[in-house]
Parts: structure tokens; sequence; C-alpha cells
């Protein structure tokens, strides 16, 4: 299995032409974070989580050719932005795109992009057939794969497990039962927003201690604000496995 992070950061905080921080003005390329997404290729198949508003932007980089699916992990704008372009898969892999989401998030997608779902529809308009899932095992191409249900101040998100893989972006809490779904994983991508309390994100302290007791072999931090503070500075805070992800790290999973 590979997974690629596609993106690291988040739409939380001041722009960045009005800021001045010593984040925004880093010449570091890992301080450098376009919204949060990943994508993973396990078993030959070809899965995006979330398409924000970098979505394009980010599978031009990477020169992903192919994806056989998208999960959605909830319906927040910098999550699902950006899935208007998956015409352009559309049109080369000629069929419809498959995208997996709990009720509301299809419900809110569907509101979002009316257009594709219309009786009638506009030539080239994005070509999306809706999943519903809940939180219990599915499989998308014949893999499996298991919610994991945390919360996002009160929405409830769904972070995904995949073989010994775990991905978790905007969360506050998870319950002692959704943490031993999460146990046994090798490596755990996990989300930490900044180093001061947020109503709804991780903190930095509050991601770690997390991560202790999950206890994976390597957990990297996402959805990370420019609060953060600067890659470099904030790695040398860390446990020894615990490592700030980065747009366009990639992780080998055997």
């Amino acid at each position: 299995m590979q997974i690629t992070l596609l993106g690291t950061g988040t739409s939380q905080g001041v722009p960045v032409i009005a800021c001045g921080c010593e984040v925004c003005q880093s010449l570091d390329f890992r301080d450098k974070r376009l919204r949060v997404s990943i994508h993973i290729e396990v078993d030959g198949k070809s899965f995006v989580v979330d398409t924000g508003p970098d979505f394009r932007q980010q599978m031009l980089r990477e020169r992903i050719k192919n994806v056989d699916a998208i999960l959605f992990t909830h319906e927040h704008k910098d999550h699902t932005a950006g899935l208007d372009d998956v015409r352009a898969y559309n049109f080369f892999q000629k069929r419809d795109m498959p995208i997996y989401g709990r009720k509301h998030v299809l419900e809110q997608i569907k509101q979002e992009f009316y257009y594709a779902f219309t009786e009638i529809k506009y030539p080239g308009t994005p070509q999306i057939t809706l999943n519903e899932i809940e939180n219990q095992p599915f499989q998308v191409e014949g893999i499996d794969i298991l919610p994991i249900e945390v919360m996002h101040f009160k929405l409830p998100v769904f972070g995904f497990r995949i073989k010994d893989f775990t991905y978790i972006t905007d969360v506050n809490f998870i319950s002692d039962e959704e943490i031993e779904k999460i146990k046994g994983s090798k490596i755990v991508v996990m989300g930490a927003l900044q180093k001061q309390a947020h109503l709804s994100h991780y903190t930095l302290t509050e991601a770690i201690e997390v991560l202790e007791k999950i206890a994976p072999e390597q957990a990297y931090l996402t959805h990370i604000s420019h609060r953060m503070g600067c890659h470099r500075e904030v790695e040398e805070e860390l446990p020894s496995f615990i490592r700030l992800g980065y747009d366009g790290l990639v992780l080998n999973l055997e």
C-alpha cells in the first residue's frame, strides 16, 4: 500500500496575503500546505479521501491518472469543494465516479453540486454515483474499509482504516470504542490544528496524547494551521514515532 498526503493544511486562520507570520513567509516547502486530502493505492486500486478546493492542483502535482472511488470524511467545503473536477476522470475513464459518504454528507453534495444530479444534464457535468455508508465495514472495489467515527465538535466525522493504515482529519474527540478499532494500525495520520485550544480540533498536545494511547509504529499529523508553527521547529518537540506530515509525503506500508 502507498499513501500520498495530497494536502496537510486547512482553511482555518488568517488568509496568507494578510498574515505575514513566520510560517506563511517560510521558504521551507513543508510549510506550504494545501487543503487536507490523501491518495491511497492498495492492491491495484486507487482511492482519494476528500476533494477540497485544491483537488485539481493536487492531482496534477502527483500525476494521478486513475481514481477508482472517492471517500468523504464529512461535508465541510474545505473537504468537498473540488468535486466538480472529477469530470476529467469521467472523460478519460469513461465512467461515473463512485463516491462514498454518510447520508447527510451525500445530501449536502447533492445540494452543492445540484447540476450533476438533474434529470436533464448539461454536457460535461460531473458524472457521480452516490454510495451511502454507515459506521460499519464496507467494501470498495473488493477492498475492505473500516469507518472510524469521531467528533468534530458536534458533527460526526468518519476516519477510515484500510488494512494497517488509519486516516483521521477533523477531530476533537474519539470514543474508547472507536479507538479500539484504530489500535493495531502500523501507520496513523491524524489531525492536529494548532497548539492553542480549539473548539472542534485536537491541539498538538491532545493529538499526541491520543496517539500515545493508540501506539502505532508511526504517526503523522495533518490538518495543520499556520498557528502550529514552522515544520522544522515543531518536529523537534514531537515524540520519536510522531512526525509532522507535509504535502507530497509518500508513505509505504507492506
